[in-house]
């Protein structure tokens, strides 16, 4: 049995789900048309063109790649957060440059992997703020990959000391998420209490043990995403809770409240972290057996449209792209790795990964991306994140592996 949450989502978080209602309506049903509402499309200055086939998946993302890193100073599209957006080890930009990096090798293209390097040098491959928070750990992700293209093992010497820093100490504290007075933050973040964080940093460590030849990193990370799973996994809905808050939370018509890219976080995680274990790990079957678990309960959700909801059991009028994008990146790496079986599951990305194409304005600007939050929100048209952009660079880099001959739905 889980411990209760003794925290709530703010009234504010209460209105803005209700706003949300408001905009449905009781007869609105979920991508029940592959357009947007007439009220929420996209700006005449930046149409959104239709789809594109698959095999122009990598060509479509060098044009998404190429026009955020024109607009790295401006943050076009980003409403919220805009100054911690800004920072260059920050999660919000690493999820830009792991993407970024997916990208470079999946297309051989110098200037991409020139940008990750820069990008690592001019930050000196550190880290900021908290010494024991997930959102700071994801930026290794990129440090490491960065070392690995720049033939400089040296430059991990900090991502070294600040891991090593936990595992003399590891965290022991309790996984509910208490929010301190005043602040967005909980003493549980010190390990992995929130859905975010098993791409934060599980990833990471798996990584630096891969880079180090040191299976103590990948080790704790296996630990700590297990008992994380244990905490926040719902066995019957095979969907992650964002955090404790949500145990006993309920949506508009009384469903459990799942958010999209928290769950996408997640889906994306398992599939890095599968990446940097070595094939014949003890722990290898758990995380496919969980990946092919979530995969079946996702497939149900997507909405006719290709998009999945924000709140992934109640309908909504928008689509939303980094929830998607994070799927559709977990699903075609299950596809390519012979996890999932591709006659079921390549329709579902076919569909998701067409809808993400739809979300792309003619200049290369992913719209429609959930801006900064913790848990289901309204998406606006213009609306744009370098997080979003990381996730269908993931996506994009993976569905251009997919086998090319289509599977009928």
């Amino acid at each position: 049995m889980r411990a209760q949450a003794t925290a709530r989502p703010s009234r504010a978080w209460h209105w803005r789900r209700l706003a949300g209602v408001l905009l449905v309506g009781a007869a609105c049903v979920q991508g029940a048309s592959a357009q947007p509402t007439a009220s929420a499309k996209p700006a005449a200055a930046t149409p959104v063109p239709q789809a594109v086939p698959r095999p122009d998946a990598l060509a479509l993302a060098q044009r998404v790649a190429d026009w955020q890193l024109a607009h790295l100073d401006d943050l076009a599209g980003v409403r919220t957060f805009r100054e911690q957006s800004a920072q260059p080890r920050d999660w919000i930009q690493a999820t830009f440059y792991i993407g970024l990096s997916a990208l470079a090798d999946a297309t051989g293209e110098p200037r991409f992997a020139d940008a990750v390097v820069a990008h690592a040098r001019q930050a000196q491959f550190g880290f900021d703020r908290l010494p024991r928070h997930a959102d700071n750990d994801v930026i290794g992700q990129v440090w490491v990959w960065a070392a690995q293209h720049s033939n400089d093992a040296a430059a991990l010497a900090p991502m070294r000391a600040r891991f090593d820093a936990v595992l003399a100490a590891p965290a022991k504290g309790s996984l509910a998420f208490v929010v301190r007075p005043g602040e967005g933050e909980s003493d549980c973040q010190a390990r992995w209490c929130w859905s975010d964080a098993l791409f934060m940093a599980p990833p990471a460590w798996a990584m630096l043990s891969q880079a180090t030849g040191d299976k103590r990193y990948r080790e704790h990370a296996d630990a700590e995403f297990r008992a994380t799973t244990d905490y926040l996994y719902d066995p019957r809905e095979h969907l992650y809770y964002r955090d404790s808050r949500f145990f006993d939370q309920r949506g508009p018509a009384g469903r459990k409240v799942f958010w999209s890219r928290g769950n996408g976080w997640v889906v994306a995680g398992i599939a890095r972290v599968l990446d940097a274990l070595p094939r014949d790990h003890p722990s290898r079957p758990r995380y496919e057996k969980l990946l092919r678990e979530m995969a079946d309960r996702l497939a149900g959700l997507q909405g006719p449209a290709g998009y999945w909801p924000s709140s992934l059991l109640d309908p909504q009028p928008t689509p939303e792209t980094s929830g998607t994008a994070f799927f559709v990146y977990g699903l075609a790496w299950g596809i390519n790795h012979g996890v999932l079986p591709r006659e079921r599951y390549l329709p579902v990305v076919e569909r998701g990964w067409a809808a993400l194409t739809r979300a792309v304005a003619a200049d290369g600007r992913l719209a429609w991306v959930q801006q900064v939050g913790a848990a289901p929100d309204q998406v606006h048209a213009d609306d744009s994140q370098l997080f979003g952009v990381g996730a269908f660079l993931l996506a994009a880099s993976e569905v251009a592996r997919l086998p090319a001959e289509p599977v009928a739905p």
